[in-house]
């Protein structure tokens, strides 16, 4: 063998192809006979599972694919045509997929006798036809190859990808907060028919999030979440409990009902907001620290850094009765400087024409309640904010497809 070909010991590769029953999901691992890879080779076929027998890839029968390739069912197999799909249209995929890919170089051929792959493939029990099953396993394996062997995702692909991407199956985006500034739409109401009504009419944009608002919540619970959830299952909706007790709760009451992010009132005892932000992370939302009343809110955000409890978000809030005097944006640099992956979120009184100045103090975050709640027409003064932000849809242009 050439000293300029590098065998691999132990390289992963994955791909999705196809849609609807017979979508083609292939994990595979390649690598020497002799590492790891070689070994869960030899253990899968003397280690039998019933309903997930591993079988080797051939590309017809007495003729088998090299590299020698593992098919391990990911789908139990319950009927004799389950077994079908597997020892048939799949099986053949697999088998031409690898050795197509030695016969295109991305398999060296003196690789070939030195290397093994062992590939999980998902048939979906209602998948019917075999041609579909046959072509998008075929791509799926020899995309999985290629990407094993190119060390394909680089953490920062994946990095860069994460914010941006959902998942195929899964049927619907969870949404993050990576590209501010946002509008976040606030609903402190208690008026739930008006709610929902307002939610259908507000456009369809990934910079706009959906508050519901203390009053709302108050009134009706956390099941107001599910409600908006409902109509728009995409949107990332924050439930403003301004939370001064029982901070570890009312965070997973907030992630159990399926909101993005929960608030926590800067007010509360620090080991309220601690918990709170803990539980937050820990169930995978955010955590929003709103500083309603507190003139100077640096100190206690220094104490929580210290304390490894960062909230996601500060929210700078002025409050309705204080709307006559200036905002204090004065601390959102200073904020910044401290732990520069914290956002910053302005809150009372919002105005179309104070939205370029909160701007240029850096505000990451513009909550807007009744400038668009209590306009008459909503869709179009959300909009009219949505444009002073300035900001294009993030998948206004991307075509979603393979690498």
């Amino acid at each position: 063998m050439s000293k300029d070909i590098k065998l691999p010991y132990f390289e992963i590769g994955e791909a999705l192809i196809g849609t609807g029953n017979e979508l083609a999901h292939i994990d595979l691992m390649i690598g020497v006979k002799n590492g790891p890879v070689g070994q869960a080779f030899a253990t899968g076929m003397t280690q039998l599972s019933a309903g997930h027998t591993p079988l080797l890839s051939v590309i017809r029968p007495n003729l088998p694919t090299k590299p020698a390739t593992l098919i391990v069912p990911k789908v139990t197999l319950k009927s004799g045509e389950d077994t079908s799909k597997i020892f048939g249209p799949a099986q053949s995929a697999v088998a031409k997929a690898v050795i197509d890919a030695v016969d295109e170089n991305i398999i060296p051929k003196e690789m070939a006798e030195e290397i093994v792959i062992v590939a999980s493939v998902f048939i979906a029990p209602n998948a019917t036809d075999y041609n579909k099953i046959y072509r998008y396993n075929y791509g799926a394996t020899k995309l999985a190859i290629k990407r094993a062997l190119k060390g394909f995702p680089s953490v920062d692909k994946v990095l860069e990808e994460n914010n941006k991407s959902t998942h195929a199956v899964m049927g619907f985006k969870v949404s993050r907060l990576w590209d501010p500034p946002y509008l976040q739409v606030a609903f402190d109401t208690t008026n739930l028919d008006f709610v929902i009504n307002a939610v259908k009419e507000l456009p369809q944009n990934d910079h706009l999030l959906i508050e519901a608002g203390t009053p709302l919540i108050k009134r009706f619970g956390t099941d107001v979440i599910s409600k908006i959830r409902e109509i728009r299952p995409d949107a990332f909706i924050v439930a403003d409990l301004k939370t001064l007790d029982t901070g570890n709760l009312e965070a997973r009451m907030i992630a159990d009902a399926a909101g993005d992010a929960v608030v926590v009132s800067a007010l509360a005892p620090i080991s309220t907001i601690i918990k709170a932000i803990n539980e937050a992370h820990k169930t995978g939302i955010y955590a929003i620290l709103d500083t309603l009343n507190v003139p100077d809110p640096v100190p206690l955000f220094k104490e929580l850094v210290e304390n490894d409890a960062v909230p996601d978000v500060v929210e700078i809030h002025r409050a309705i009765d204080l709307e006559h005097t200036e905002p204090r944006w004065d601390s959102i640099d200073e904020i910044k400087k401290i732990s520069p992956k914290t956002l910053v979120a302005v809150a009372g009184g919002l105005r179309l024409e104070t939205i370029p100045i909160a701007l240029k103090q850096n505000a990451d975050i513009l909550v807007v309640g009744r400038a668009i709640t209590g306009s008459k027409d909503i869709k179009a003064a959300a909009e009219q904010f949505i444009a002073k932000i300035g900001k294009p849809e993030i998948d206004q242009f991307r075509i979603m497809t393979d690498f």
